[in-house]
C-alpha cells in the first residue's frame, strides 16, 4: 500500500531534526547548533498504530530572506509540502510566536493540506503551559506540546498526523528499484546530474562546496526501470573537515555506498581523477557494488582526436583496480549522453548479481589453469581443485586448492580475468576465497 509522505516544517532552530530522528529511531538527519544545517529534503519511513508513512526533514524557513542556500532551502521545503499529505509545523514554545512563525503559517495555509501544530521544547508534559495559547493566533488548531530533546509528547502527534491520513493505495514494492548511489568529491556535478534526470530541481544545485550534507532517495522511473537514486554529501579530504556537520555527511555517505546495488562515481572532467576520488572510488569497490564511472562536464574539456581514448586510459591507470568499470562521458549541464546511463545502471546491476553454474564455473577454471601452469616453490606445485560460487553482489568464488600459500596474488587475478574473459562481470568487483582441500575431494 501506498505510504503517506509526512513533511515537517518550520524555521530554523526549532528542533526540527532532532524530532525528526527521534520519530524514526535513528540518527539519520544531521542535529547540531549551527542555522541551516538541514539543507535538503530528508526521507525516512517510519510507523505508528500499524500505518507506515514516510517522514520529510526540511531546511529552516526564513521567508524574507534573501540568500542563495536559505532562498533554495526555502524551495526544497516548499516542494515537500506539495507531495505531502500531512504537514507538522513545528515551532518553539519558549521563543513564542515570531513573525516568522507567521509568515510559514501564512505559506501552509496556501497549500489546503492537512496540518499538524506541534510546539516543541515543553519541559513538562500534562497540565497545559500558558504560553501555548498564544499560538492559538497563528490559526492552524489547538497546538501540542511536545519535547523533541527529552523524547516527551510524540504519541500526541503521531495520533494526530495518523488521523490525518488518507485511505490507503496500492504501491510499488521496493524491490523493484535498483538502488543507485550517486558519489564523488564535493561539486563534481552530483546533484546537477539527478536534476537533469528528473527533470525538476529537486535538489539543491550550488558552486559552493558540501551544499549537500545529506543523502537524499529520490525515487524514479522510466521505459527503462525503476531506480531510487541517492545523492549523497561530497566528500572530502579529512583535512579540510573542520565541522562535526561535515563528519557526519561522511559518514552518511559511506552508508548510501552500502545500502546501494551500483555506485556511480562523478568525476570533475575538468579536473581529472584526483587523489580525492581514488579514496571514494576504493570505497565502492572494498564495499563490493557494481561501479560506474562518470566523467561530468565533457562539454567543458578542448578536445582533439583521440581524447576521449587517452583521457579514458588514464582514468583507468590512476584507478587501476577499477578496471572493470565501465566509463561514461556526460555534461549533467547539457544532458549530453545522460541517457545511456540507464542501460550501464541496468547492466551493471545484473552483472553484480550474477550466478554462475557450477559446472561452468568448472570448465573455465580447468581451462585456465591449461593455458597457464599455476605457480610453484621449492618443487611444490599449486594445485585447483574445484571452484564453487558462495554469493552474489559482488559474484564471490571459493577455490579449493592444496595450498593458500601457493596461490599468489598475480595467479589470483589471472584466474579472475578468465573468470571476466567467459562471464563478463562488467562493473562489479569479483571476489576469489581460497580454501585449501585434500587431493580426494577433487573433481574428476
Amino acid at each position: 500500500m501506498a505510504k503517506p509522505i509526512v513533511a515537517l516544517i518550520g524555521r530554523p532552530n526549532v528542533g526540527k531534526s532532532t524530532f525528526f530522528n527521534y520519530m524514526i529511531g535513528e540518527r539519520k538527519s544531521i542535529v547540531e547548533d549551527t542555522p541551516g544545517v538541514t539543507r535538503d529534503r530528508i526521507y525516512a519511513d517510519t510507523e505508528w498504530n500499524g500505518r507506515k508513512f514516510t517522514l520529510i526533514d526540511t531546511g529552516g524557513i526564513e521567508v524574507a530572506s534573501q540568500d542563495e542556500i536559505l532562498t533554495q532551502m526555502r524551495t526544497q521545503a516548499e516542494i515537500a509540502m506539495e507531495m505531502a499529505d500531512v504537514i507538522i509545523f513545528l515551532t518553539d514554545i519558549k521563543q513564542g510566536v515570531t513573525a516568522d512563525d507567521y509568515d510559514v503559517a501564512t505559506m501552509l495555509r496556501k497549500t489546503g493540506k492537512p496540518i499538524v501544530l506541534v510546539c516543541n521544547k515543553a519541559d513538562k508534559i500534562g497540565s497545559t503551559p500558558d504560553e501555548l495559547y498564544e499560538f492559538y493566533n497563528l490559526g492552524l488548531g489547538d497546538p501540542l506540546p511536545i519535547s523533541a530533546l527529552n523524547e516527551l509528547g510524540a504519541g500526541d502527534v503521531l495520533d494526530a498526523i495518523v488521523e490525518k491520513f488518507p485511505e490507503e493505495v496500492a504501491s510499488d514494492d521496493d524491490n523493484e528499484y535498483i538502488h543507485v548511489a550517486v558519489i564523488g568529491k564535493p561539486n563534481a556535478g552530483k546533484s546537477s546530474l539527478i536534476n537533469k534526470i528528473l527533470g525538476e530541481n529537486r535538489l539543491i544545485v550550488s558552486d559552493i562546496a558540501g551544499t549537500t550534507r545529506d543523502s537524499i532517495d529520490t525515487k524514479f522511473e522510466n521505459k527503462q526501470g525503476k531506480y531510487v537514486f541517492i545523492d549523497t554529501a561530497g566528500i572530502r579530504r579529512k583535512s579540510k573537515i573542520e565541522e562535526n556537520i561535515e563528519k557526519y555527511s561522511i559518514i552518511r555517505a559511506l552508508s548510501a555506498i552500502d545500502k546501494a546495488d551500483v555506485c556511480v562515481l562523478v568525476i570533475d572532467a575538468t579536473q581529472g581523477v584526483t587523489d580525492q576520488d581514488t579514496k571514494i572510488a576504493g570505497e565502492a569497490h572494498e564495499a563490493g557494488k557494481g561501479v560506474i564511472i562518470l566523467v561530468n562536464k565533457w562539454d567543458a574539456v578542448d578536445k582533439e582526436t583521440g581524447s576521449l581514448e587517452n583521457y579514458k586510459k588514464d582514468v583507468y591507470t590512476k584507478l587501476a583496480y577499477l578496471t572493470y568499470a565501465p566509463i561514461l562521458f556526460v555534461s549533467a549541464k547539457t544532458g549530453q549522453r545522460v541517457d545511456k546511463l540507464f542501460p550501464l545502471i541496468n547492466s551493471v546491476n545484473e552483472q553484480n548479481a550474477m550466478r554462475v553454474k557450477t559446472s561452468a564455473l568448472n570448465d573455465v577454471m580447468n581451462e585456465a589453469v591449461t593455458l597457464v601452469q599455476p605457480p610453484s616453490d621449492k618443487g611444490r606445485r599449486l594445485k585447483i581443485y574445484y571452484a564453487t560460487q558462495a554469493s552474489t553482489r559482488p559474484p564471490t568464488f571459493v577455490v579449493f586448492c592444496n595450498s593458500e600459500k601457493l596461490f599468489h596474488f598475480s595467479y589470483k587475478r589471472y584466474i579472475e580475468n578468465q573468470l571476466r574473459k567467459n562471464f563478463g562481470f562488467e562493473g562489479t568487483p569479483v571476489r576469489i576465497i581460497v580454501r585449501e582441500k585434500t587431493k580426494e575431494d577433487k573433481l574428476v
